[in-house]
């Protein structure tokens, strides 16, 4: 029975592939290959980004006020003199 259910799909697209007009601008090979030169640009440029990124040595500087230690509730903290 499968064969039954691909050959009656192949008569329903027969009908389609006369409904194409000759007269319909379409992208063609020209589009394709502009698609293409796009696309491998932006995966050059990914990849070059990815590079630079990984050289990146970022180390945040601590917060000043946060580096003090916090004086215990209720006791003065010792003054330098």
């Amino acid at each position: 029975m499968p064969d039954m259910s691909a050959s009656l799909a192949m008569t329903h697209m027969i009908p389609l592939a006369d409904e194409i007009n000759n007269d319909k601008v379409t992208p063609g090979v020209l589009g394709f290959i502009v698609f293409a030169a796009l696309a491998l640009g932006v995966w050059m440029l990914m990849k070059s980004m990815n590079r630079h990124m990984g050289k990146v040595d970022f180390e945040e500087t601590p917060d000043p006020s946060a580096a003090t230690p916090a004086a215990a509730p209720g006791k003065s903290a010792p003054k330098n003199a």
